[in-house]
């Protein structure tokens, strides 16, 4: 009981000091006097939102929330696929695939390394898949290295707005920037 009241005292001790100072109860002579609060942490990475990332691994659940709490929506099965982040909460990030699925994934199974999937969405069922040159030069009048099916995914090195130098497994070269997902129009890469 004693020791209740001591706190008790001394608790009033300090209101009538801060009191007597001008300063509200709580407050430090710091803060009362205009010293800088302590920065917020953020809740997410402070890297622009929306940006292109890819994926780490073979596996990674896409869940309905952000957090292990929520259920898996849908399982992503497939290593350097490009996602669109279009939201963070603390290590979670709200991710749009091709297709324009969304869901969220633990920030640890993406990679800052840009990839881009060829002409997604002229992949049909059943049907013919187009292809696509990756030319020697970044004009359509160069020589083309290789032709690769829409799907494919390319490792992005650069791109200048028009034209995006990539390599897909062996073959290293440029795509019109327009036939890729994983970039944003007029985009530069460096």
């Amino acid at each position: 009981m004693q020791i209740f009241r001591t706190k008790v005292v001394l608790r009033c001790a300090l209101a009538l000091v801060a009191a007597v100072l001008g300063l509200p109860f709580g407050v430090t002579p710091a803060t009362a006097q205009g010293a800088a609060e302590p920065a917020a942490v953020p809740s997410g990475s402070g890297l622009p939102v929306p940006r292109f990332v890819s994926l780490k691994s073979d596996r990674v659940n896409l869940r309905n929330g952000p957090g292990t709490d929520y259920p898996t929506g849908w399982v992503f099965r497939r290593a350097g696929l490009p996602l669109e982040v279009v939201k963070e909460f603390e290590g979670w990030r709200q991710v749009r695939d091709a297709e324009g699925v969304t869901g969220w994934v633990l920030q640890s199974f993406l990679s800052g390394r840009r990839t881009a999937l060829v002409l997604p969405w002229e992949r049909k069922a059943g049907g013919s898949v187009p292809v696509v040159p990756i030319n020697s030069g970044d004009s359509a009048s160069t020589s083309v290295i290789a032709n690769v099916e829409a799907g494919v995914i390319a490792n992005l090195h650069s791109c200048d707005g028009r034209w995006c130098r990539v390599t897909v497994e062996t073959y290293s070269g440029y795509i019109e920037q327009k036939k890729l997902w994983g970039v944003y129009e007029g985009e530069t890469v460096k």
